[in-house]
């Protein structure tokens, strides 16, 4: 039931009025307790949470004289069961609840030890005086002391200098289960909790001996029934006229609620909520800590990721998901867990396995093994039977190798391996190949600025008429400058670009480069100006501005669209359909000519080519080694030219022949009738005033 703040200090007025004696009228009180909870909301609303207005308010309540446990018992037992459920604000941040808390209980255990403070020196001063006093003084100073003796919440206890007690109070014989009477005479070593580090009774012996005057401090005793008892402890000395020890005055409060809310808080700081397992910060402990170790340690890490979690989660609801997660979780627990091994749920669905002091590689790959065999053993959750499997990322190294965020990211990389190659299987760490993604990242984070710097340049492979030699078209290939790699072929940036989506803007600007150059040839040769050829990627046939795009850039560079030539892969041209394929069409109606680049080595559907706008057939240099006279060579090649040179013309396509090598290759593609070719026989790519040179002759 949703009532609203004023519902929740209503409840909250009626818990204190039941727990202590309030010194203010109902209406009063509810509009205390009404500006308390809008304190407490606002600490649940927080982006990051302060704990002293909350910690304000538990002392507050210390202030209002509401200073007895039950009162913080029952306050905070509200505060966890009935906030949320009252206030029923949705914008509250239900995790920060046990925080609230706790600054609550640390807030009125503060005041509260303020206060007990305050009456010990009360309780002191009165015991001076009244040695000091008359006796009518003495005896009216003996019944203040006992009335506040016997009636004050928190336990006292009045000792000799050896600690047996000669005093104690109904409070603190309740607290440690026993009679006011049965406490009179005993030591306070009989109280202690058996096992007591040495260093806690340091404090006490030193106060006994008068080289203190008090100690505080927090200190675990034993009940009656032999149960902890956890306690704050404040024990001040009374001196003789002399200066000598003479009495020990102690004031004892029960914390033990306290305690275990600090406990559950620490609990809850290290370790998910939802599986029990260990949290990041926890692991991160751990993992930093192994570090710390001997130089000859060796330490490992499984990053592991469940394979097709998110499908789970949008079939059959997160709460199916939760359920796997924490069976994943129990069954990682209770293969991996060991002396010096800790598993952890990072987040998500991944967790991670640390080994502190590994004894090689091969333990890695063997708890990996067990791991991924494991996780094949279907979960039967909420009537299904769930087959999960994982991606692992191993890193085994020396603590000397590394430092313990290099170890996480080089497993998060290694993780990132398993599932590119396939998912359901272990990745080890591979510098090399890490190396080898580096660049490419350094690659890729470079080219858009290499684009705008145009460390990117064109050079030009002539395209040969077969039949007398005669060159009539060139190959426009795009070549990066990069200021630290060097020169780079197309084949070390063309598929980054493609993936990155660069591929357009960098396709862009080829197609203009070329197109400038044309025009150039086209002005200092005229008819004898080579045709150039572009090569266009499938994602730039997708992009809706590109006929617009091509159209803009040849009339800027003021060619003829006869003398460009855009070419895609035949795999990339078969599948164009709908968009694309009007895309194309499009483009062949400005009077561009379409080629297929790397023919024969895709689809092959020559059917299909009769409804596309092609122009031109560029034979794959794959079928160009069969044409050697050669014991490796293969038949099947020459035969496969000879029909796909026969069918393509048939369609009235011209061919181009990529590859070609050496004088013999030539001759047979002569001899099957193939138009033109290009390749390393005629000339290698090279600069534009190579080609110059080629038309000059």
């Amino acid at each position: 039931m949703v009532g609203g703040p004023d519902a929740f200090a209503r409840m909250w007025a009626a818990v204190l009025t039941e727990t202590g004696y309030v010194a203010m009228d109902r209406r009063g009180l509810v509009e205390q307790m009404r500006e308390y909870t809008d304190v407490l909301l606002a600490g649940l609303r927080s982006d990051r949470f302060a704990p002293e207005p909350v910690e304000r308010v538990g002392a507050g309540l210390v202030g209002m004289r509401l200073a007895g446990p039950e009162t913080l018992r029952a306050s905070l037992q509200l505060l966890g069961t009935d906030l949320l459920r009252v206030t029923g604000a949705g914008e509250l941040r239900a995790e920060l609840l046990p925080a609230v808390q706790g600054a609550f209980a640390a807030g009125f255990a503060t005041a509260m030890q303020e206060k007990i403070f305050r009456d010990q020196e009360t309780i002191r001063r009165a015991a001076l005086e009244a040695r000091r006093g008359a006796e009518s003084a003495l005896l009216a100073s003996e019944n203040r002391f006992r009335a506040m003796f016997n009636q004050a919440a928190v336990g006292i206890a009045i000792g000799d200098a050896d600690g047996t007690l000669l005093e104690v109070n109904t409070a603190l014989a309740d607290m440690l289960g026993y009679r006011v009477d049965e406490l009179r005479g005993m030591n306070v070593d009989d109280l202690r909790f058996p096992d007591e580090p040495a260093a806690m009774r340091r404090p006490f012996d030193e106060v006994s001996s008068g080289a203190r005057d008090h100690y505080r401090m927090e200190r675990l005793l034993r009940r009656s029934d032999g149960k902890p008892l956890w306690t704050d402890v404040t024990v001040s000395l009374v001196r003789t006229e002399t200066g000598e020890p003479q009495y020990l005055v102690g004031m004892i409060e029960d914390i033990t609620d306290r305690h275990l809310l600090e406990e559950r808080l620490r609990h809850q700081a290290n370790h998910d909520p939802l599986t029990g397992l260990g949290n990041r910060a926890r692991f991160t402990e751990r993992l930093t800590t192994a570090f710390g170790c001997d130089d000859d340690t060796r330490v490992g890490v499984c990053y592991l990721d469940l394979d097709g979690f998110k499908v789970i989660n949008d079939s059959l609801g997160h709460d199916i998901g939760d359920e796997l997660l924490v069976a994943v979780a129990a069954r990682l627990d209770r293969l991996v867990t060991a002396p010096g091994r800790i598993v952890a749920r990072m987040g998500g669905d991944e967790f991670v396995v640390l080994v502190e002091r590994s004894s090689g590689r091969a333990e890695l790959v063997d708890l990996a093994d067990r791991i991924l065999a494991a996780l094949a053993e279907p979960f039967p959750i909420g009537g299904h039977r769930l087959a999960v499997s994982a991606s692992i990322g191993l890193v085994e190294r020396s603590v000397v190798d590394a430092t313990p965020a290099e170890t996480m990211r080089d497993a998060d990389v290694t993780l990132y391996w398993a599932k590119a190659d396939g998912k359901n299987r272990w990745a080890a760490y591979d510098p090399d190949r890490n190396a080898r993604e580096v660049a490419r990242f350094t690659l890729s984070a470079r080219m858009p600025a290499a684009v705008e710097s145009e460390e990117f340049y064109v050079d030009y492979q002539p395209i040969v008429r077969l039949s007398d030699g005669h060159l009539i078209g060139v190959e426009a290939l795009v070549r990066w400058a990069h200021p630290e790699f060097g020169r780079l072929g197309p084949d070390q940036f063309i598929g980054l670009a493609e993936e990155t989506g660069l591929i357009v803007p960098l396709g862009r600007w080829v197609l203009r480069e070329a197109t400038r150059q044309a025009r150039r040839w086209h002005d200092a040769y005229g008819d004898r100006a080579p045709m150039v050829s572009v090569n266009l990627a499938a994602r730039q046939t997708e992009e809706p501005t590109l006929v617009a795009d091509v159209a803009t850039i040849i009339k800027a560079a003021n060619v003829p669209p006869s003398t460009i030539q855009l070419e895609l892969t035949e795999s990339a041209i078969m599948n164009t359909t709908g968009g694309p394929l009007r895309t194309l069409r499009d483009l062949a109606d400005l009077g561009i000519r379409i080629a297929i680049d790397d023919f024969g080595t895709g689809y092959s559907n020559l059917a299909y080519l009769r409804h596309l706008p092609v122009h031109a057939i560029k034979l794959a240099g794959s079928f160009m080694e069969g044409l050697r006279d050669s014991p490796t060579a293969d038949p099947a090649d020459a035969q496969i030219v000879t029909t796909l040179v026969a069918l393509s013309h048939a369609l009235g396509h011209v061919v181009i022949a990529e590859g070609v090598e050496d004088p013999e290759q030539a001759d047979r593609l002569r001899e099957f009738g193939c138009d033109s070719a290009q390749g390393w026989l005629f000339a290698k790519p090279g600069r534009p005033e190579e080609i110059e040179r080629w038309l000059e002759k």
